[in-house]
């Protein structure tokens, strides 16, 4: 009798509270100290469709309250709000403009060009058509942009890719933002911001500029670097602050923005703590399945997460680890079995690689500290990056001809991820560290 009032009273106290209380902007950060956001249980009942946020009373503690709660029947599941932080530590050769930086003084030089910094989009092999220099760690995006061309959708014209992160810096608004100078306004369609709740997610971080400007940077236009499927349309989505740290509900009500505004891809590059339950976020990612979406998600980097974790090990998202310049495994690249691929993160290598090439992934996005000046930072290095470059992968996949009409939605989902695999070079390495190998995205865009 004892054990029921202990698991009732707690039910009973959590439903007097009504509907839930939303959290409070930097909320997140406040609960970072256990990894979850203060005071707040995601609950849900026998009977409802979805889980929901619900508000503890002071000094209720969350972990007691949800283990509690877990022992009653009518409780699907209780878990706290838990936080999740950002992962970075024509048939003709299309050879972009992009003189691969912004200081107008340098945009002469023949050094200056992307292909100098994106080692990272460069073919590992020499080609009879093209003069660009090659790169071990490259996924071959010259031959992908030729495929694409071929196909008629140029840089995946016409996908649509959320990027669920600290937001975008993708339009100019009073004197504090400014949209960056690679971007162009008809890349994007509307999103949303989940952390101040409202229509304007902009960056407020960084991380989430540099991700997009990875996945579909302007391109040919003359001004800084490349993006991988560079017409396809950004939905810019807020789900972080400008700490980096968003939680599971809110995580989950991108999730759903996306599926609702017809995205194609969802980009995710972060990861919660390790071995955690996170069921609100997997309810919205099998919604995300069903609707034919492909769901991308960092591994996780060495020294922020212990092992793989959510999203990355969530139903059906592609798990994606970190490779460096030399095409060796990242030394911050998390190993498990829901590493599906892996690709570009650059930074230092694991030990026993033979190349020390250590170059990040360079892309426009926002000095730090400020949310209009822009640069293209030395600093950008992990799953985070290698996530956004499989998204954009996706992307150019989708537009190719690579994948036959008439599919059902998890039908195409399934096909690309097959396909992505089936492309993917392999390294030599387990299985859990690289998944089926480094993309190819050249070969992933080849005509069937």
């Amino acid at each position: 009798m004892r054990r029921l009032l202990r698991t009732l009273l707690p039910l009973a106290a959590i439903l007097s509270l009504g509907m839930a209380v939303p959290p409070a902007q930097g909320q997140t950060a406040v609960g970072m100290a256990h990894g979850f956001a203060p005071r707040q249980l995601v609950v849900k009942f026998e009977g409802q469709r979805l889980g929901h946020a619900l508000a503890l009373a002071p000094g209720t503690g969350v972990r007691r309250t949800a283990a509690a709660l877990r022992q009653n029947r009518r409780v699907v599941y209780a878990e706290p709000n838990y936080v999740a932080t950002a992962s970075a530590t024509s048939s003709e050769p299309f050879d972009p403009n992009d003189p691969g930086t912004l200081n107008e003084a340098a945009e002469t030089s023949e050094t200056g060009s992307w292909a100098y910094k994106q080692w990272n989009f460069l073919s590992p092999e020499a080609s009879s058509e093209t003069a660009l220099p090659i790169s071990p760690g490259g996924i071959d995006a010259v031959t992908a942009w030729r495929h694409l061309i071929e196909a008629g959708r140029p840089g995946g014209d016409g996908v649509v890719v959320a990027v669920l992160d600290t937001g975008v810096a993708y339009r100019s608004f009073g004197s504090r933002f400014r949209r960056s100078p690679d971007f162009a306004a008809g890349q994007f369609v509307p999103g949303y911001d989940f952390v101040s709740h409202d229509r304007l997610p902009l960056d407020e971080n960084g991380h989430g500029t540099h991700v997009s400007g990875t996945i579909a940077e302007k391109t040919d236009n003359g001004i800084g670097l490349t993006g991988l499927a560079y017409r396809a349309k950004l939905m810019p989505v807020r789900v972080l602050d400008r700490e980096g740290r968003g939680n599971a509900v809110t995580i989950a009500k991108g999730i759903r923005f996306a599926i609702a505004n017809h995205a194609q891809v969802i980009n995710m590059s972060f990861n919660f703590a390790c071995n955690k339950r996170v069921p609100v976020v997997d309810e919205a990612l099998r919604e995300a399945y069903d609707a034919g979406i492909v769901t991308v998600a960092s591994a996780g980097n060495l020294g922020s997460e212990g092992c793989v974790s959510e999203p990355a090990t969530g139903p059906r998202v592609i798990g994606v680890g970190g490779t460096t310049e030399g095409a060796c495994l990242g030394g911050y690249s998390l190993a498990g079995k829901a590493v599906e691929l892996v690709a570009p993160g650059g930074g230092i290598p694991k030990g026993g690689c033979p190349s020390v090439s250590a170059r990040p992934i360079y892309q426009v996005t926002l000095r730090p500290g400020s949310t209009k000046t822009f640069a293209i930072p030395a600093t950008y290095v992990g799953t985070s990056m290698a996530a956004a470059h499989v998204s954009g992968a996706a992307a150019l996949v989708l537009a190719s001809k690579a994948i036959k009409p008439g599919l059902t939605p998890r039908g195409r989902v399934d096909v690309l991820l097959r396909r992505l695999r089936h492309t993917a070079r392999d390294l030599g390495l387990p299985p859990t560290e690289q998944g089926a190998g480094l993309i190819d995205v050249g070969k992933a865009t080849e005509p069937r």
